[in-house]
């Protein structure tokens, strides 16, 4: 994990790189693109989620009957 001092270190060095008017601006973005990860992420495990349950629910195929399975 970052400590507090990396951190406010971190945002030093931005705020001399960027500038203060353009701060804000990354911010929205980086949390933008992480909540669109976040998302993606779980629709992805939902669809595999779904595809598992329609697999263990699916009907199960017709048996051969009994004559069948002496020839």
């Amino acid at each position: 994990m970052i400590s507090p001092y990396t951190a406010g270190a971190l945002v030093l060095v931005a705020l001399i790189v960027f500038g203060p008017s353009k701060l804000p601006e990354i911010g929205k973005a980086l949390g933008k693109g992480i909540k669109e990860f976040k998302s993606g992420v779980t629709e992805e495990s939902k669809k595999t989620d779904e595809q598992q349950m329609l697999n263990v629910t699916e009907q199960p195929k017709e048996l051969p009957s009994k004559t069948e399975e002496k020839q």
